[in-house]
């Protein structure tokens, strides 16, 4: 059986070893490799975004021109120029706008895209027992929530920024063509800018961080209340899991009022600046003007000027929050996909040998005082079948998955020999198979993406199912999984054989893969199972003891060591634990789970 943590654990698991968070640096160095094979978009999206903003740059010149020549009482003829120039940087920073946001909109999609392919493909490859001491509430949250808020900031934050920062920085150059005292007088605001700044930033950054890990502990702790709810009812532990789980909402409550509390007063600290600022820039125009230093065009272009940087610097410090939270879901997302790659490859060494399989001196522990294996040896021939019997809790799904490569062992190598297929040289297949949303035929394209309709029905055959998925509504083109047609238990399992048979590994290993079919289906499945192992070496975990007499020899693990191996005959006539367990089967029928 497949090992899943208990439903009480939730109660002690504060101590949960989270999937690490990248540091700053690190994020910043991974946002880079992202975006060094776009370089050519992004210079081209900026380029094209600095044209648009110089352009819009005009519009307070040409105020300031229209206010002189009201100043100065001319003609109404003479307003025609400066209105219809208006007009033309509108429609021209309008075009240019719109297409330097989209060259910056589809490098933010196209990142974006690379690293969510990056976190899932590590993701996937990380051990089972890794998984299991974060929890999956940790993951859950950062494929979802994470990857939103940095989706989000891409989507929207990332063009905003960059039109702002642009904004902030031509329109401060073109102050300084004016009259170089209004930049002065302007800058008086950036100290007030820069201190809100400082004091958001260092508050955000754990803020957000503490928030982001508040949601993953919620969610982990509601997957587990939910999942376990049958267990948690009958040892009655609603009240403490209705606690645990009040607890963590409150922190997580709490860690969001923080930031808001955050935000409120980062905004009144910004609307201190603007009035800082755009009184200093009216009284240097005032004097400028009574001195006739400048016109009252110009000293309107720059109060113009100042007053249009509202918009840009607020929004640029105001996505600072969207950052700050974007930078936090980041760097969790960063901390995935930037394990080093010892942590995430799988334990197998390829090696050329007259075995199939190799396991020698394996070990296994899912943490302090809790190990499963103890230098367990086992050898597989090309072509053999092995049954691994025993009772519940014995180690036979935790030795099934090391052979596999889903999970690392402690201590020990497990080794398949190397046979040059280009397709995985070993597959799993478990009592807990998942159907993909999809038509049955894309589903059993996982195995193998360019397998032909026929070779489809070829594996299908193989395991006794082509006759049910024919008579499906749309046959192959059936839609299965959530939401679509349904699949027993049974026919789920043949699906995943079928699989198996398309994916054409050297080496199979199925973990009670017979185990979720009721006695009716069971004679049927065990045949499926037989066949799509036909010509392969295998490593079977015996649900029920047919699998076993059926193998070539038989591996008997007791509290995580091999104790007994040899064939049906040979270990049902020796007085030890096979025959013990043979003896209770095949008397009543209602033997133990194996």
């Amino acid at each position: 059986m497949t090992t899943t943590p208990s439903a009480t654990s939730g109660i002690a698991d504060d101590s949960a070893e989270l999937l690490p968070i990248a540091t700053g640096a690190r994020t910043r160095a991974a946002l880079r490799t992202l975006i060094r094979p776009d370089r050519g978009r992004a210079v081209l999206g900026l380029g094209v975004l600095v044209g648009a903003t110089a352009v819009g740059l005009l519009v307070q010149p040409l105020l300031g021109r229209i206010v002189d020549i009201v100043a100065d009482g001319r003609p109404a003829d003479a307003l025609t120029l400066p209105v219809v120039l208006l007009l033309v940087v509108a429609v021209v920073q309008g075009v240019t706008t719109t297409l330097g946001l989209t060259q910056v909109a589809r490098l933010g999609e196209t990142v974006l895209a690379r690293l969510r392919e990056q976190f899932i493909e590590r993701a996937l490859q990380l051990p089972a027992d890794r998984l299991e001491r974060a929890g999956a509430g940790d993951l859950t949250a950062r494929v979802t929530g994470d990857v939103a808020r940095v989706a989000e900031a891409v989507r929207s934050a990332l063009p905003e920024m960059a039109r702002s920062v642009l904004a902030i920085v031509l329109t401060l150059g073109a102050m300084a063509l004016l009259d170089i005292r209004f930049l002065l007088a302007a800058l008086l605001a950036v100290p007030v800018q820069a201190l809100t700044a400082r004091w958001y930033v260092r508050r955000a950054v754990t803020v957000y961080a503490d928030q982001r890990v508040a949601n993953g502990a919620q969610q982990q702790q509601l997957l587990e209340t939910i999942g376990g709810a049958v267990t948690v009812r009958g040892h009655r532990l609603e009240e403490q899991h209705t606690e645990k789980s009040a607890a963590r909402s409150r922190r997580a409550v709490e860690l969001t009022m923080r930031s808001v509390h955050l935000v409120l007063g980062f905004y009144a600290r910004l609307h201190i600046a603007e009035y800082i600022g755009l009184a200093a820039v009216l009284v240097t125009g005032f004097f400028l003007v009574r001195d006739g230093s400048v016109s009252i065009g110009t000293a309107t272009a720059a109060a113009l000027y100042f007053h249009s940087l509202f918009g840009p610097v607020n929004a640029a410090l105001v996505l600072l929050d969207d950052a700050q939270s974007a930078a936090a879901g980041l760097a969790r997302l960063v901390g995935v996909t930037d394990l080093k790659e010892s942590a995430v490859r799988l334990p197998h060494q390829r090696t050329p040998s007259a075995a199939a399989v190799t396991v020698d001196a394996v070990s296994h522990a899912y943490g302090p005082g809790r190990t499963v294996l103890h230098e367990v040896s086992l050898t597989l021939r090309a072509g053999e079948h092995v049954a691994l019997v025993g009772t519940s809790g014995a180690g036979k799904s935790t030795l099934a998955r090391l052979v596999a490569g889903v999970q690392q062992p402690t201590g020990g190598t497990v080794s398949v020999a190397a046979k040059g297929e280009a397709g995985p040289s070993v597959v799993l297949v478990t009592q807990e198979v998942h159907v993909f949303t999809g038509t049955l035929a894309e589903d059993l394209r996982l195995a193998r993406p360019d397998a032909t309709d026929a070779d489809l029905r070829t594996a299908l055959a193989n395991v006794h199912a082509l006759e049910w998925a024919e008579a499906l509504p749309e046959g192959l083109a059936t839609v299965v999984g959530e939401g679509g047609h349904r699949l027993d238990p049974a026919r789920a399992q043949q699906l995943a054989l079928a699989r198996l048979v398309l994916a054409d590994p050297p080496v199979a290993v199925l973990d009670e893969a017979t185990a979720e079919a009721g006695s009716a289906g069971a004679q049927t499945l065990e045949r499926s199972a037989e066949a799509a192992l036909a010509g392969r070496t295998a490593l079977v975990v015996a649900h029920r003891l047919t699998q076993a007499v059926a193998a070539d020899r038989i591996v008997v693990l007791e509290a995580g060591r091999v104790v007994e191996g040899g064939t049906h005959d040979e270990l049902r006539t020796a007085d030890g634990p096979y025959a013990t367990l043979w003896h209770a089967w095949s008397g009543s029928r209602a033997a133990p789970h194996l």
